[in-house]
């Protein structure tokens, strides 16, 4: 099973490194990227700092394998990858990075949309918002 977990937040030479690592693909047409960063949310007055993620990670794998063989079903698509932290991830950190790409624009755009939904609301990847007076709270996916 590919691996999607990242410790920390994803680094920009990694996302930069995946996109080079796809020029030599001369079928694909287009790319899209789709990056989630943690915000600085304000929470009954307090304001967050970092996101600590933890999953259940062989269930989480298993489950982002399906959402990734029913992606290529769904779509036409020539690869997809899908990336996200675990650990601390402090304010302006990448922690989800979902990376689609097809012969044609059109097919990156729904499949990007439809997977980052997927993985939001099926891999059990949970995310305890840490605030600046380093109180927590779960995170609710909004």
């Amino acid at each position: 099973m590919k691996k999607i977990f990242l410790e920390g937040a994803i680094p920009s030479e990694f996302i930069a490194d995946s996109i080079a690592k796809h020029q030599s693909k001369h079928s694909i047409g287009a790319h899209n990227i789709f990056l989630g960063q943690v915000r600085a949310d304000e929470v009954d007055g307090k304001k967050v700092s970092a996101i600590e993620f933890t999953a259940y990670e062989e269930m989480a794998l298993e489950k982002a394998h399906e959402i990734r063989e029913a992606a290529f079903e769904k779509f036409d698509l020539t690869c997809l990858h899908i990336y996200h932290s675990l650990g601390n991830v402090a304010v302006g950190g990448v922690c989800i990075f979902v990376f689609v790409s097809a012969p044609r624009r059109k097919q990156v755009y729904e499949a990007t949309e439809w997977l980052v939904n997927q993985v939001k609301t099926e891999v059990p990847i949970f995310g305890k918002e840490i605030f600046e007076n380093e109180e927590s709270q779960w995170k609710v996916n909004s």
